[in-house]
């Protein structure tokens, strides 16, 4: 698992702003809907970009504009494995670099292989909890 971050200041994070739209990318199978889930849950803004079937580099820019961008890895064969699909390297390579542009401003990078949902979730708390993001709203108490 290789975990990166930036030491830049949380963008966003002033009063009067809304709390900071996070944006999920990676490739297909990596967890993006499932880390949305996850951080809404949770109370944060959150939102997967399907940047992977772009031809345009930019494009989570343009969709999204998140404060904050996680990036989620995941190999061939678990992207393959999670999605029940068969495609084949060359099909995921070139998702790899349809998503280079946004992996490279990424504020964090997580690779899922070998995680639970729950461990991303709690790796992608962690970094936010460090990076004093707090939820904007609670999450039901259900």
């Amino acid at each position: 698992m290789i975990v990166m971050m930036t030491n830049d200041p949380p963008k966003g994070q002033s009063s009067g702003k809304p709390a900071p739209l996070i944006g999920i990318t990676g490739p297909c199978g990596a967890g993006k809907t499932t880390l949305q889930a996850g951080l809404q849950s949770k109370g944060y803004r959150a939102r997967a970009i399907v940047q992977e079937h772009s031809y345009v580099k930019d494009m989570w820019q343009r969709i999204t504009k998140p404060d904050l961008l996680v990036y989620l890895q995941a190999s061939c064969a678990t992207g393959a494995k999670r999605r029940k699909m068969s495609w084949t390297e060359s099909e995921w390579e070139e998702q790899q670099r349809r998503l280079a542009h946004a992996r490279s401003h990424a504020d964090l990078i997580v690779e899922t292989d070998g995680l639970g949902d729950a461990e991303v979730l709690m790796l992608v708390l962690e970094f936010l909890g460090k990076k004093h993001i707090a939820p904007h709203t609670m999450p039901d108490q259900n």
